[in-house]
């Protein structure tokens, strides 16, 4: 199975060889519980999210990854932040992509669906807010998280 291997500001990380946009998608429900998925490439925590196609809007493309990963239709509410910090180097030992880190990360609220795990995800639940922190996941990703739940109201841009 092809693997993902998150480097950071790490001397042995290979050399970027693409950016690929992005977006990530903080979708939750009623209870304020948060949709994560235990990712199949590298055994950690995530919100849903993937690349963005050619002719593809960033809201359509969070909708359609966050339905492929986890069976759940959501709408998008806001904007967490964007990340594109080159320090950051993801590896993809399938095909040797070596990208430097391109995310924009959305919030969405559940409008229908049950979780449901696909290829890139194992499991997929609703985590409550206070106990999301706690599941292992990639230093980048709980950033992502940190910044939504701090709430500060003006989006993080790096």
């Amino acid at each position: 199975m092809a693997k993902r291997i998150d480097y950071y500001d790490d001397p042995d990380a290979p050399e970027p060889n693409s950016l690929v946009p992005s977006v990530n998608v903080i979708v939750t429900n009623a209870a304020g519980d948060l949709l994560m998925i235990h990712r199949t490439d590298n055994d950690n925590w995530a919100v849903p999210g993937g690349a963005i196609d050619l002719g593809e809007s960033i809201p359509a493309a969070a909708v359609r990854e966050t339905v492929e990963e986890t069976g759940i239709t959501c709408e998008i509410t806001g904007l967490v932040g964007t990340y594109s910090d080159p320090r950051h180097v993801i590896l993809y030992t399938s095909n040797g992509e070596a990208r430097q880190e391109f995310s924009i990360v959305l919030t969405g609220r559940v409008v229908a669906g049950e979780p449901t795990p696909s290829d890139e995800s194992r499991e997929v639940r609703w985590v409550p807010r206070d106990g999301v922190l706690s599941l292992p996941m990639d230093r980048s990703m709980r950033m992502r998280i940190e910044h939504y739940l701090a709430g500060v109201g003006l989006p993080y841009i790096g």
